[in-house]
Parts: structure tokens; C-alpha cells; sequence
């Protein structure tokens, strides 16, 4: 496996500038304690990682470690394109998959903050026309349910759609469920969330991201739509059985998951969420304040009957786009990011202002991600097992 981090030795023989630019998305090795007080060095990081990585065939995969609100531990192993040998970078265009939910998420609560939009209101009093009169939500026509929906029943995954339409055998939208009833991981809800701003607000989702978070965290290579800049610095993805997959060039912004990004850029963000930067106090609580139990055995398939209590012992629940539970650490809340060739997970515990980040260019890496959050991070106790990440 490949590391990025070069030896300071080397760095140092390289021109100055090359120098500067590898320090601005690698940190030096450096030692920091893990939640439950076990010193982790950069190479016990190093052995660990690489060792499961080669156990499990992954491909690539970036980590970044925040502890008490900074970034203290980032690094990337493996490879970007494998088959050209391109060693995957802290700044190496990554997909951010449904991590675009949450940080979607954090600019709507920047819009509560300022009274532009209110969680509970129902989305037809935003809205100028009826939900069904436009085309993208044309199949609701006839079922009145649409009136009941709130912009946190659409971020916190009670809308009773379907996760994407595409995957109903007519592809087309319908309520499953009466709005607010139960968890059902819905992207659609998100999409509509989407069209409530741009239509009842008249907001630029795409520019309201590029200035309200990307900019403000210095995210200068992250987009929510291709860039041009992009090429000959992005990663190739691979899926369980290896196969590779193409690179994505979204043209159009999408709450849903259209974000590209890097290690270097989301885990910026992450560090400014977990310290609470750019919103009110009551805002960043309300974001990651549990609204809705969820009793299903498994986050997928969606929308299955059986419950289950086996995750009440950790309150496992659903927030403002991120998921909640208590840890043995106190409160964390958690997002996956899911695509073929891609998964990455971030899960944070609040009192500690602590995180891992972990993006993944292979879906084989989720095979490794509990013993690394464990081993890096701490033992949370993650709910692995709702979230299907088997060890």
C-alpha cells in the first residue's frame, strides 16, 4: 500500500514549492490520544490501516482524525487509479456521495438561523404552485399527503417516499407511508427539500453551497457540480468484486449527492461542524437533535414493516440530515456516503469535538471501517450492524 505522508527528510530535499504545496494537504506525523486515552502514532496509523487494506483488497482510502475541534491525523493510502499505479492524495478528487446530505443540511440550518425557513412549516406554504403542478413531483397528483410535508420530515427521513424512485418497478414517486410516520432513508425527500428553496425561496442551491460552506471552510476543491479542474486530479472507483468504475461529471446540483470533494477539504468542514462554526448555538443543536426513533433492523433495504427495539439501548435516531446515537463517549451523530466504487462515513462525539472521516474509493472498504473507527477514533459503538457494516 502507498502513503502519502512522505518522510519529513524527503520533503525537505524537494524544491520549496513542491514542499509547501504537499503541506497544505498532509499534516506532519504527529501522536494524539485516542477517546479512551490509547496514544495512536502516525506509524502504529500507518501499519494498522495498511494491514486491513491489504487484508480486505481496498483499493483507496483517506482518513482524517479530529480531535477537541482540530484536525490532528490525515492521511491517504493506496491508489487513485490503481491500474496506473496514480497513489490516492489528501487532495485527489473524491465522490462525496450522500455526505452531501449532511453538508446540504448545514446550509439549510444556516437559513433557519435566519428566519428564511422554518423546519415544521408545511413545504405548500413556501411553495408558489402546488407540489404536483411541477413535473418533477407530477406522479403525487391525487394524493393530498404532500400537504403534510415538512422540510424535517424531508431531512430526517419520514417523508414515506421511496429511497429514489428509480428503484420502483414504474420508477415513479409515491407515498409509502403517511409523511412523519416512520424512518425510511429517502434521497427523494432531499430533492424535494432542494426544489422548496429554489422554488418557494428563489435560491441558488449550488452558489448558496459554494458561499455559505465551501467558501467558508476554504473547501477551494469542493463543487457541487463538475469542474473543469477536476481532471487528471480525481480517483477512479471500484467495486466489491474490483471492477473500475468512470468518474462522474455531474452537471447539475443535487441535494441528493452530486457534491465532489477531497480528504483535505470535507474534513475542514467536519471540524467546523463539530466545533459549532457558522451557525447558533441553538441551530447546530437542533441540527443533530434526535427528531425521529428509528426501530428498523437495517437502514437498507427502506421501508420495511418489521420493527425491532434492539437499538433503543443507544437511542439510535435520525436528525437535520445526519444520523444520532449515544455513545459510551456521550452523544455522536454519524453520515454515510454510498455509490458504486465509493463509500466514505464520518461520525462525530459532541462533547469531545471529536471525528474520523474515512472516504473510500472502494466498496470494500466498509468491510474495515468498524476496527478502524474503533482503533483511530475509539469504541463508539457504532450501530455497524443497521448500518450493514459487517467487519
Amino acid at each position: 500500500m502507498l502513503r502519502f505522508l512522505l518522510p519529513l527528510a524527503f520533503l525537505a530535499s524537494l524544491p520549496a514549492a513542491t514542499a509547501v504545496a504537499q503541506s497544505e494537504t498532509a499534516l506532519p506525523p504527529r501522536a494524539y490520544a485516542t477517546l479512551d486515552n490509547r496514544p495512536m502514532s502516525a506509524r502504529a496509523a500507518d501499519a494498522m490501516v495498511e494491514r486491513l487494506m491489504a487484508a480486505n483488497q481496498v483499493t483507496g482510502l483517506g482518513i482524517a482524525v479530529i480531535r477537541n475541534g482540530k484536525v490532528v491525523f490525515r492521511q491517504s493510502y493506496g491508489y487513485a487509479d490503481r491500474e496506473a499505479k496514480v497513489p490516492l492524495t489528501p487532495a485527489t478528487i473524491m465522490y462525496g456521495a450522500s455526505l452531501t446530505k449532511a453538508t446540504f443540511a448545514w446550509m439549510m440550518m444556516q437559513l433557519v438561523d435566519e428566519g428564511k425557513v422554518d423546519l415544521d412549516k408545511p413545504i405548500g406554504q413556501y411553495l408558489p404552485r402546488p407540489l404536483p403542478d411541477y413535473d418533477l413531483f407530477a406522479d403525487l397528483k391525487g394524493d393530498d399527503r404532500w400537504q403534510r410535508l415538512t422540510l424535517r420530515m424531508l431531512m430526517n427521513h419520514t417523508s414515506g417516499f421511496a429511497n429514489l424512485r428509480f428503484f420502483e418497478d414504474d420508477r415513479k414517486l409515491r407515498f409509502h407511508r403517511d409523511p412523519g410516520a416512520r424512518f425510511g432513508y429517502s434521497g427523494e425527500g432531499f430533492r424535494l427539500a432542494q426544489l422548496v428553496l429554489e422554488q418557494g425561496l428563489g435560491i441558488d442551491v449550488a452558489a448558496e453551497m459554494q458561499r455559505r460552506v465551501f467558501d467558508r471552510f476554504r473547501m477551494n476543491d469542493t463543487s457541487m457540480t463538475w469542474r473543469d479542474d477536476y481532471a487528471g486530479r480525481l480517483s477512479y472507483g471500484y467495486t466489491d468484486t474490483g471492477e473500475r468504475m468512470g468518474f462522474s461529471k455531474r452537471k447539475r446540483a443535487d441535494a441528493i449527492g452530486s457534491m465532489d470533494t477531497t480528504l483535505t477539504d470535507w474534513s475542514r468542514f467536519l471540524a467546523g461542524v463539530v466545533r459549532g462554526d457558522g451557525l447558533s448555538r441553538a441551530a447546530r443543536a437542533e441540527m443533530v437533535r434526535p427528531s425521529v426513533t428509528i426501530d428498523s433492523a437495517a437502514e437498507f433495504p427502506t421501508l420495511v414493516d418489521a420493527r425491532t427495539d434492539q437499538w433503543k439501548p443507544i437511542k439510535l435516531a435520525y436528525a437535520v440530515g445526519w444520523g444520532s446515537f449515544e455513545s459510551r463517549f456521550g452523544h455522536a451523530f454519524f453520515k454515510e456516503g454510498h455509490d458504486d466504487g465509493t463509500d466514505n462515513y464520518a461520525v462525530c462525539v459532541d462533547r469531545r469535538q471529536s471525528c474520523i472521516l474515512l472516504m473510500a474509493n472502494d466498496n470494500r472498504a466498509v468491510r474495515i471501517f468498524v476496527p478502524l473507527v474503533d482503533a483511530l477514533l475509539g469504541p463508539v459503538g457504532l450501530p455497524a450492524a443497521w448500518e450493514g457494516y459487517a467487519r
